[in-house]
């Protein structure tokens, strides 16, 4: 099957200046229609540097990144949202909102300038409620909503893009075990039965391995090595992503733990 978003030879990190500082380079990474891929890595890795570099947040040190073949770099920023969705650990200020409000922001890539939602805009904001589960809380404000909730909604907003590309970064990063494991299982949902292709990076490595189609492993030494999950943990690149002798892979277990 062929890629719907490639990275060729692109190198990521920090511009200060004239000068920059690379964090992760030679990449050529690709992700399919219909995939959940999580991202891992320790603190630092660049994990949150490569998806800004991917969403188009921020510009690539090198390289490129096609999207169905089109260099990303040379689509209007519009047509980038029609494209790509991102859902942050950013918490925004949405309280005073109702959730199908919020839900409907989604939508600006596809409404005029004043952003004023039609039936058919409606009938997709209600679609994509449903996808994650929140029917009930239409109405309800923002606010009003759990941690676990405001983050269905917030995928919700990604879904109303209409993007065949999602991009998460920490998706379960506030929530409780229960919120974790119903996120996890809902985005591989969306990838499989909606044919989305979805990369969220994470912590919660456990879930992420057991529900997740491939791996992206930025290992200590700044490579990101990738492939199916199913062979993925039991390679030996799992053992080469903390920097800690202390922390080892326990295949049965699917997570790191301690060992003296």
């Amino acid at each position: 099957m062929a890629a719907l978003f490639a990275t060729h030879d692109l190198a990521v990190g920090y511009v200060h200046g004239k000068h920059s500082t690379t964090l992760l380079s030679r990449l050529n990474l690709s992700l399919e229609a219909g995939q959940l891929v999580a991202l891992l890595g320790q603190n630092g890795a660049g994990k949150s540097t490569l998806l800004r570099a991917l969403t188009c947040a921020t510009s690539p040190i090198a390289g490129t990144i096609e999207v169905a073949g089109r260099n990303l770099a040379r689509i209007a920023m519009r047509e980038r949202s029609r494209i790509i969705g991102l859902v942050s650990t950013d918490r925004i200020q949405a309280g005073a909102l109702t959730v199908t409000e919020l839900v409907g922001l989604g939508r600006q890539p596809h409404t005029g300038f004043l952003g004023r939602l039609d039936d058919h805009d409606r009938a997709i904001v209600a679609s994509a409620l449903h996808s994650v589960g929140i029917d009930a809380k239409a109405n309800s404000y923002v606010a009003e909503l759990s941690d676990g909730e405001r983050q269905k909604a917030m995928i919700a907003r990604a879904l109303a893009q209409q993007t065949p590309i999602i991009v998460l970064d920490e998706p379960t990063a506030f929530l409780d075990a229960a919120s974790r494991i119903e996120t996890m299982q809902l985005l591989a949902s969306l990838a499989h039965d909606q044919h989305k292709a979805i990369l969220l990076s994470t912590h919660d490595i456990s879930r992420s391995l057991l529900l997740t189609d491939e791996l992206w492993l930025i290992t200590r030494d700044r490579k990101v090595v990738t492939g199916p999950t199913s062979e993925m943990i039991h390679s030996a690149a799992m053992n080469q992503v903390f920097s800690n002798r202390h922390v080892a892979f326990n295949v049965e277990h699917c997570d790191y733990e301690s060992i003296p």
